[in-house]
């Protein structure tokens, strides 16, 4: 049995986006864009980087593709061309 309200929310989101929001947006923008304005991200440079590496979020090993086994280290499979 599915609740009333997991019934409706998504039909009245539905009829907002598809009817409303056409004929709201347009009278609301100036408003909303005088209050939220759009203003870029600067970027800010810290010294606990590495030198000038920059990171994309991940996370990139120092062992040089070695895997370490109960101890002893294991090269990596790597197949050359």
């Amino acid at each position: 049995m599915v609740c009333i309200p997991c019934i409706v929310i998504p039909v009245l989101l539905w009829v907002y986006k598809r009817f409303l929001e056409p004929i709201i947006y347009p009278l609301i923008s100036p408003i909303i864009s005088t209050f939220w304005t759009k203003k870029g991200v600067q970027e800010t440079s810290t010294s606990d980087q590495k030198g000038s590496e920059k990171s994309n979020g991940t996370h990139k090993s120092d062992s040089n593709n070695e895997a370490t086994a109960k101890g002893a280290a294991i090269a990596a499979d790597k197949k050359t061309d």
